[in-house]
């Protein structure tokens, strides 16, 4: 089942070490099969708040986007970003191809008639 990082970051003033992370980071994820699916590209904000802009990184699989973040090359550029843009990151498991969500409607049904 595919994975993704997802990030959440926040506009930052241009910085060296950023342009170092940015040119730096696909080598490090490239080897666990990652792949860009969205780079700081604009967005639409349709509810809610969301300044910044946001970074996705598609993955084979939850453990190859694990490895990726646990990996030396990773965590020797991650602070290259850190000092500079704060944010929010997460890696998130993806649903099947043909996924419908009749299980979710199921338990959130029994929830509510158990009350």
């Amino acid at each position: 089942m595919p994975a993704y990082v997802i990030a959440h970051l926040q506009d930052a003033a241009p910085h060296l070490e950023i342009a170092e992370y940015v040119e730096r980071l696909p080598a490090t994820f490239e080897p666990y099969g990652g792949r860009y699916l969205v780079h700081a590209t604009p967005h639409e904000v349709k509810e809610g708040a969301w300044p910044g802009s946001v970074v996705m990184i598609g993955f084979p699989g939850i453990d190859e986007a694990r490895a990726w973040w646990d990996s030396p090359a990773y965590r020797e550029i991650a602070p290259l970003r850190s000092r500079h843009i704060e944010g929010d990151i997460i890696l998130v498991e993806g649903v099947p191809d043909g996924y419908a969500p009749t299980a979710a409607v199921k338990a959130i049904r029994e929830a509510l008639t158990a009350e």
